[in-house]
């Protein structure tokens, strides 16, 4: 067999991903996707687009400073102003990248840009040359590559070469390419620039027509040493290359493409959850490598073949993404040695403090349910560690319920350690009251804009994960018309439905009582 080459993976997931509608994250959670951006090994993190904001500004200057295991990039159009701003912002990074970028595409070019083809090669060149006076390492984006006409593109591609790009990026900006035509492109670039091989060729492909795994596969066969994509992947529109399908593929297939990664695989699924949780765009259960279906067997035909021979249909083993082979079920007899072995397995390195805290939910837990699947654990971890510092505390419930009748709420929480409770009799159903209570209680004026919940195992006694966003309003609650501000997540998980909303719905007002601090996570393994 051909010797495997190795190829670059860059990942966007904190600058492309994060324009996903409504995954926009804070500068702590950026950080935190960073370092796990780190162990799970990629070579490059696109950590924003300095201009853009003061916000991405800083994300990507704090990641800069404090990864130094993977090259930090931050975008840049090719001008002036970007350019000396993503500098700014990178500089004190131990490997740092600009990556600029400019439309060539016929349609950018007249509609966009309102430039011709030599005017476009010159702002190419200009935007390279002086992102390259600041730093060694420059990638060149040609925007909108895969409608560009080839000849055009070979022109821009050797120009940019000799202007100091150490990396050109083909991206599929609008998801139109299909295999064959990604194929040619590379192989045409590798065939017809002259200078191609003083550059690593890069493929960055959306997923319009659901081909950006496909394309960006095929483009690493035909020479490409570099894949952009993204965790779960999230990204404009409908996303963009998924970091996890392209490694798997690869490494399930290397004896077709004979190539290797630095991925550490068995980091995916933490990886996929983390992203999931922080940005509220939940993984879908059919998705493939890291959703909840990736790796069961319903159908008895499979069933039978699986008892037999694991390889009748697992192409994969569930252990190099990150699963264990099956769910090891523990229950209320169960120790705290079993539990943090198990907490471990799952990707939670946590102190014998944190343990203790985790362990008596764990018990309280086991009372409620027969048995404590993987997820379970994740979800109490998660649940425990992924928090901010709460002003407002669940306490309980009571409610009164009928059809057709507004319900009646008791809600009791702690507020900085004081007990309080509010009654209210309102709303359209319980989730609702329970909402209008915890308004009226803590005072803060919110829009629930999103609403989820699905169960976390299998059975009727599955914990229920609710998950929230709400859109902070300007005044207080009933004080007058109301101005969005902000958006903010919350998260609950309970063997209760109405408790677990209770609870997403007080994560998310503690997000607006007491802003963007920083969040206590166990350390990850």
């Amino acid at each position: 067999m051909t010797a495997a080459r190795t190829i670059r993976i860059f990942d966007t997931t904190l600058r492309d991903g994060e324009q996903s509608p409504g995954a926009s994250m804070n500068l702590t959670e950026k950080l935190e996707i960073a370092q796990a951006l780190v162990q799970l090994g990629v070579d490059v993190i696109e950590a924003g687009f300095p201009i853009a904001s003061p916000g991405d500004f800083a994300s990507v200057s704090d990641i800069a400073r404090a990864v130094s295991e993977a090259t930090v990039c931050g975008l840049a159009r090719c001008n002036d102003a970007d350019i000396d701003r993503a500098w700014e912002a990178l500089k004190q990074a131990a490997q740092p990248r600009i990556h600029v970028f400019l439309a060539t595409s016929s349609i950018h070019r007249e509609f966009k840009l309102r430039m011709n083809e030599d005017e476009v090669l010159a702002r190419a060149v200009a935007g390279v040359r002086r992102a390259r006076s600041y730093c060694g390492d420059v990638e060149f984006s040609p925007e909108d590559a895969a409608r560009t006409e080839i000849d055009f593109l070979c022109r821009v591609v050797e120009a940019v070469i000799d202007a100091g790009a150490t990396t050109v990026n083909i991206p599929d900006t609008v998801g139109y390419a299909t295999p064959s035509q990604m194929h040619h492109v590379i192989k045409s670039l590798r065939e017809r620039v002259p200078n191609i091989d003083r550059a690593v060729i890069s493929v960055h492909c959306h997923d319009d027509l659901g081909l950006a795994v496909a394309n960006s596969l095929a483009a690493v066969e035909a020479g490409a040493g570099q894949v952009e994509c993204t965790i779960n992947g999230i990204g404009e529109r409908a996303g963009n290359c998924s970091l996890e399908e392209v490694v798997m593929a690869l490494k399930t297939r290397r004896d077709h493409y004979a190539i290797d990664t630095r991925i550490v695989t068995q980091r995916l699924v933490p990886t996929s959850r983390l992203v999931a949780n922080i940005t509220g765009i939940q993984v879908p259960r059919n998705k493939a490598i890291v959703g909840r279906n990736a790796f069961a067997h319903e159908a008895g035909i499979h069933q039978d073949g699986m008892l037999k021979e694991r390889r009748t249909y697992e192409i994969m083993r569930p252990e190099d993404v990150g699963l264990e082979r099956t769910d090891l079920v523990l229950g209320k007899h169960s120790g705290r040695a079993a539990l943090a072995d198990r907490a471990l397995a799952l990707g939670y390195q946590i102190t014998p403090e944190q343990l203790q805290t985790v362990f008596e939910r764990f018990k309280v837990l086991a009372d409620r349910k027969k048995e404590i699947y993987d997820g379970d654990i994740a979800a109490l971890c998660e649940q425990q560690f992924s928090a901010l510092p709460e002003q407002f505390t669940f306490e309980g419930y009571s409610l009164t319920s009928a059809s057709g009748s507004p319900p009646t709420v008791e809600l009791r929480v702690l507020q900085n350690g004081e007990p309080r409770s509010v009654s209210v009799t309102a709303g359209d159903g319980p989730i609702d009251g329970i909402f209008l209570a915890i308004e009226k209680l803590t005072g803060i004026q919110t829009a629930c804009r999103d609403f989820r919940v699905q169960a976390v195992t299998v059975g009727k006694d599955a914990q229920a994960e609710v998950t929230v966003e709400l859109v902070e309003t300007s005044g207080q609650a009933g004080s007058g018309p109301a101005t969005p501000i902000q958006i903010h997540r919350g998260r609950g998980v309970s063997t209760d439905s109405l408790e677990a909303s209770a609870k997403a719905f007080l994560a998310a007002i503690n997000r607006v009582a007491l802003g963007s601090q920083p969040r206590i996570h166990p350390q990850r393994a």
